[in-house]
């Protein structure tokens, strides 16, 4: 396992690199999921725009202005904290133990915060002085969706990044109950279907607001959620952040499958769980008493497939919604079965115990079947009065 990209370029590659330490092998997985994702959906609104369903917005904005002291401000404060931290962990390098506690320490390295910052800070006046007009006017200028992808990739990130959190914290009641300042501000546990929910309800809101057809945006997400989270889950794996399976037992089905791929320990994982292994020295040394059922692997292989599902179908579906309603049950499906290998806390009711994600996911493919029955009848409507 590679927590951080340092262990990852030390075994790669042989150097030893200290900052990059500062980077979670799990956000940096998250964020080329983002990435990815933002390529999928900027390709998607084009085409909705082509095809007339997405038109353009007119606004007023101001032109011509200089940077303002708030633009500068802001731009030093970003330019200073990744000196201060991130150049600082490469000068520093004795500083660096534990990442966590770095980050959220007062160490880092001022001469390259304040060196970054005015670099920063200097660009974007650079940047507004080469359009700054004598006297600043107000234009008329088209905002076509695609142009807001930025925007909604931001809502994303940061309602989904804080519903994953909230959700994750009411999955693991008894952790949040006993240490509530660790659970809250921890670099791990995440739960997806929390970050799916809010960050829908964040980009719903978006869209109103914009004069953009929810259901279009929704059906253009589609494919590109389902390759984030395809993505995101090789951070899961890479990092072994806990998303593992039950214990597995079971002798491997194919002599050519690696043992890794069907049973494995998660040595030198990322939130330390398991034995300590021999020999080892360092922060990340433990490993399963037992070889589980990697998941997230198994997820990776599902939803990277099922991407290319939705993908290759997208211009076929012309009812606005279905495609939407397809993401939502395959969606479902994928992780209700995963859930049955993987270990989660279960809740217990009624004589059953399920998953907070089993229930989620139940909900999931139930309304997706609903949506596909509404909307392929709605259009079958629309075409028969037409």
């Amino acid at each position: 396992m590679y927590p951080n990209l340092y262990y990852a370029f030390k075994d790669l590659f042989g150097v030893e690199w200290t900052g990059l330490k500062l980077i979670n092998s799990f956000g940096f997985f998250v964020a080329l999921s983002f990435m990815g994702a933002a390529l999928v959906l900027t390709a998607e609104l084009k085409r909705k725009t082509r095809e007339g369903l997405l038109p353009y917005k007119e606004e007023k904005v101001l032109v011509g202005q200089p940077a303002s002291a708030v633009e500068l401000l802001i731009n030093f404060i970003l330019g200073f904290l990744m000196g201060f931290k991130l150049i600082g962990a490469f000068l520093d390098r004795d500083k660096l133990v534990d990442t966590q506690t770095y980050i959220l320490s007062g160490q880092g390295n001022w001469g390259a915060g304040i060196f970054m910052g005015l670099l920063f800070a200097f660009l974007k006046w650079q940047e507004k002085n080469k359009t700054k007009l004598a006297k600043p006017e107000e234009r008329l200028v088209k905002i076509w969706p695609h142009e807001r992808v930025g925007d909604m990739i931001v809502y994303a990130f940061v309602f989904g990044f804080l519903g994953a959190k909230i959700f994750h914290n009411l999955e693991n009641i008894n952790d949040l109950v006993r240490d509530p300042i660790g659970s809250l501000i921890s670099f791990s546990g995440l739960t997806f279907y929390g970050g799916l929910i809010c960050a829908t309800i964040a980009i719903w809101r978006y869209c109103r607001k914009h004069n953009l057809k929810p259901i279009h945006v929704a059906d253009c997400f589609a494919p590109a959620m389902m390759l984030a989270y395809g993505l995101g889950r090789i951070g899961c794996q890479v990092a072994g952040d806990g998303d593992w399976g039950i214990v597995n037992v079971h002798p491997k089905p194919f002599s050519w499958l690696p043992d890794w791929a069907w049973a494995y320990t998660y040595p030198h994982n990322v939130v330390s769980e398991g034995v300590r292994i021999p020999d080892c020295v360092g922060q990340y040394c433990a490993q399963l008493p037992q070889a589980v059922f990697p998941t997230p692997l198994y997820e990776i292989i599902a939803c990277l497939l099922l991407f290319a599902f939705l993908w290759s179908i997208r211009k076929n579906v012309k009812t606005p919604g279905v495609l939407t309603a397809i993401y939502l049950i395959v969606n479902g499906v994928e992780r209700f079965c995963i859930e049955l290998i993987r270990v989660n806390t279960k809740y217990h009711f009624f004589g059953i115990s399920p998953t907070q994600a089993e229930l989620i996911a139940t909900f999931l493919v139930i309304s997706g079947i609903v949506l596909l029955v509404i909307f392929t009848n709605k259009n079958k409507r629309q075409l028969h009065t037409t």
